[in-house]
């Protein structure tokens, strides 16, 4: 366990096999505590009922739903016990609130930590943000892209960056996404943080934030909630990452 002063490592964004993360949460668990960060945001996808790319991508069955909540919850805990016990981690539950739609321009994701409640999108994206910042979320739009061209990605998410009312409503920003650079976001002098999106072992690396205070979930999300800065860091690979 790392007992160093200073800002808090962060991973803000982080997905399991409770939606489409390659690991289980107590593997996720060990492999950020063994690589010495201090938090962990667990946010696994909630979908609408009718998304476009349910039936597309075999989709059903992967991602947290109202049914599901309350065991997604409870094993997110059992591992907040255990991450602060074995490593001195901090483990927060959280959601990635994934509004798809085949044009872009009507696309958004959001991370909200925090949550203790479920939140849906079936109403839109807008509500179940507006929901997650009531329950006391703080709210982080997930790769805002805007109108370059990303011939990567096959599903963007433009929303954010044509829609003011929109960004108006989460408190801070994906400036990086993994490696992947939102140059809007640092053009309009949004709040921004640096998340590694985690899926698969690989994207333990990347850009992070690092968030000063205290460890604990309470500080943490008032924190982010704010407008204070935070810092940002690339981690490398190197023998000792990923090894775990």
């Amino acid at each position: 366990m790392r007992g160093r002063p200073g800002p808090l490592l962060c991973e803000l964004h982080a997905h399991t096999r409770w939606s489409d993360g390659a690991l289980t949460v107590t593997e996720l668990v060990d492999l950020y505590g063994q690589n010495g960060f201090d938090v962990l945001c667990i946010t696994d996808h909630v979908l609408r009922h009718d998304d476009p790319w349910l039936h597309l991508d075999g989709w059903a069955g992967s991602s947290v739903d109202a049914a599901s909540w309350d065991s997604y919850l409870a094993e997110i805990e059992r591992e907040t016990e255990r991450g602060q016990t074995t490593y001195g981690m901090l483990v927060v539950p959280g959601l990635e609130l994934t509004f798809n739609d085949p044009e872009p321009a009507r696309a958004a994701h959001a991370v909200a930590l925090g949550l203790r409640s479920f939140v849906s999108v079936d109403d839109g994206i807008a509500e179940a943000i507006e929901t997650a910042v009531e329950a006391g979320a703080a709210v982080i739009a997930a790769h805002p892209f805007d109108d370059s061209p990303h011939p990567t990605s096959t599903r963007l998410t433009q929303r954010f960056a044509r829609d003011e009312a929109l960004r108006s409503l989460v408190h801070r920003f994906e400036l990086f996404n993994r490696t992947q650079l939102f140059g809007w976001v640092a053009e309009a002098a949004l709040p921004a943080v640096a998340t590694g999106d985690f899926h698969r072992p690989e994207h333990l690396t990347g850009w992070k934030t690092l968030v000063p205070g205290t460890r604990s979930e309470a500080a943490l999300i008032e924190y982010l909630r704010s407008r204070r800065p935070v810092y940002l860091t690339r981690l490398e690979a190197d023998e000792t990452l990923l090894a775990a």
